[in-house]
C-alpha cells in the first residue's frame, strides 16, 4: 500500500502540469454546471423564461436598452459574465428582447417622448423584477447618472409630472415591499403636484378663458354657421 501511494505521488509529481490541467478542467466544469443550474449566466430572451423564484425574490437584472415603445422598454438582458467561460457563454446566448414596463406608473405620451430624449441607445440599466403578466415585466428601472449617482426612472417620470401613480402589478398589497415602493412613488408624484409640473400644471386665466369660450355651445354654433356661409359663398 505504501509503495502504491509512493508511486502515485511520484507519478503526480512527474506529471504535475497534467494534474493541474485536470484539476482546472474539473473546476471549470463544476462552475459551468453550478452557474447553469442557478441561472446566473443564462441570458433571458423572453419574460416566460425567467424563473418564478427570481420574480418572487425581486431579483435585479442588468440589460441594454434597444427601443422605447408605447408598451414599454425593450431591453436586451446582459447576464453575469465569468471570464473563464465567456466564450462558451456566448454560444449559449440566444437573441431576443424583454418588454419592461415601469411598475406603478401610468406613462403619458409626453413621458414616452421624455424617455426617448433622455435615454441613449444601447444604454445599460438595471431592472428589478416585481411582477410578470404574459410577456410583460413590471420593474423598477435604474440608470446611471454620472460616475457615482443613479436615478430610478419610475420616480423621475412622476417627479417630472409625466405620469400618474397606479397599482403596482405583481405585488401583494399586504407585502412590505408594496407599501414601501408605493410611498416612494407617491412622494415623487407629490413633488410634481407642488411644483405644478407636467400634467399637474395649472392653466393660466387666459388659457381657462379660451377653453371656456371654445367649449361654449353658442360659440360652437356660430363657428358652424361661419363655416357654412364660407362654403355657400
Amino acid at each position: 500500500m505504501v509503495n502504491y501511494l509512493a508511486r502515485l505521488s511520484e507519478w503526480a509529481d512527474t506529471h504535475l502540469t497534467l494534474v493541474r490541467n485536470i484539476s482546472t478542467g474539473m473546476a471549470i466544469a463544476g462552475v459551468i454546471l453550478l452557474t447553469k443550474s442557478v441561472k446566473l449566466t443564462t441570458k433571458f430572451t423572453n419574460a416566460l423564461e425567467i424563473p418564478i423564484e427570481f420574480i418572487e425574490k425581486n431579483v435585479k437584472l442588468r440589460g441594454r436598452l434597444h427601443r422605447i415603445t408605447e408598451q414599454g422598454l425593450e431591453i436586451e438582458h446582459v447576464p453575469i459574465v465569468l471570464p473563464i467561460i465567456s466564450s462558451l457563454q456566448r454560444r449559449w446566448h440566444a437573441d431576443g428582447l424583454l418588454l419592461v414596463r415601469l411598475a406603478g406608473v401610468e406613462l403619458t405620451p409626453d413621458g414616452t417622448v421624455w424617455l426617448k430624449k433622455e435615454l441613449k441607445p444601447s444604454q445599460m440599466m438595471w431592472f428589478q423584477l416585481l411582477g410578470r403578466k404574459d410577456s410583460m415585466l413590471d420593474c423598477l428601472v435604474v440608470v446611471s447618472k454620472g460616475r457615482f449617482s443613479s436615478v430610478c426612472l419610475n420616480e423621475e417620470i412622476l417627479r417630472q409630472g409625466l405620469g400618474r401613480t397606479v397599482q403596482v402589478e405583481g405585488l401583494s398589497h399586504e407585502s412590505r415591499i408594496y407599501w414601501k415602493l408605493h410611498k416612494r412613488l407617491l412622494r415623487a408624484e407629490l413633488k410634481a403636484v407642488k411644483r405644478n409640473k407636467g400634467i399637474w400644471k395649472e392653466a393660466t386665466f387666459s388659457e381657462k378663458l379660451r377653453e371656456h369660450i371654445n367649449n361654449n355651445k353658442y360659440v360652437q354654433k356660430l363657428k358652424q354657421l361661419a363655416t357654412w356661409l364660407r362654403i355657400r359663398l
